[in-house]
């Protein structure tokens, strides 16, 4: 089984975080290939960020020849993936929908722990539009820009005190809030006394769950191919 992970900014050094989390979560027999924007936001943090990263990964998806299986759209909380799912004939797992999804499992309210503020809102709207916002307790921001999680220790304290705050508003089960916290779950789990989800292992499992079952995106409706028309993708 071969597996796309779309990093969503174009910071090579993320992508490389991200794949190792999607490696590390991948069964036997699990090929996972990481694609980096060849344009768009060195880090998606807002709206704009987000918007150009949407065409940007849908432009990487567009242009990519070697055959796969499944794609992971690793942004959390950023544009795209209905897009993607119009554009590719194969699942598209969205880490903060398989994220809230996993966590409505283990919880009756979940709580996620992000980077910066400004993303909150952008996420609960995304959170939302997946039909999982209702179960969220918080979505709390840790004051880390996405290029500062590179410092683990930073990122690790300013996790465990936001994750605090997502508990004390009710949150049973916790979600990591940014692709590049991959592997923070491991650390901060057990401290904070609940389960932590990181939305690229739960893209992984899923994805590689609707490929066994034979299951991929329905073309009755909603996402139905795209029309056929002239598109002009950039200057290029």
């Amino acid at each position: 089984m071969r597996i796309v992970v779309t990093n969503c900014n174009t910071t090579q050094s993320m992508t490389e975080e991200i794949v190792r989390g999607a490696r590390a979560a991948a069964g036997p027999g699990t090929t996972v290939t990481g694609l980096t924007p060849a344009w768009g936001p060195e880090s998606a943090e807002g709206w704009l960020d987000s918007y150009l990263s949407a065409a940007a990964v849908l432009d990487t998806l567009r242009t990519y020849e070697e055959p796969y299986d499944a794609v992971v759209l690793a942004g959390f909380g950023e544009h795209g993936r209905e897009g993607a799912r119009e554009l590719v004939d194969v699942p598209v797992v969205d880490i903060t929908e398989a994220a809230a999804h996993l966590a409505c499992l283990l919880g009756r309210r979940y709580g996620v722990v992000t980077t910066l503020e400004r993303s909150c809102g952008q996420i609960e709207d995304s959170l939302d539009a997946a039909g999982v916002g209702r179960n969220c307790a918080a979505i709390v921001g840790t004051g880390l820009g996405v290029l500062d999680l590179a410092d683990a220790d930073r990122t690790t304290r300013a996790f465990l005190a936001a994750g605090q705050r997502a508990r004390d508003a009710g949150a049973e089960v916790l979600v990591l809030g940014c692709a590049g916290m991959t592997g923070l779950q491991r650390t901060v789990g057990e401290k904070l006394g609940v389960p932590v989800v990181d939305g690229v292992g739960a893209a992984v499992k899923l994805a590689e769950s609707l490929v066994a079952l034979g299951l991929t995106t329905s073309r009755a409706g909603s996402y139905a191919k795209p029309l056929r028309k002239r598109r002009s993708w950039g200057r290029g």
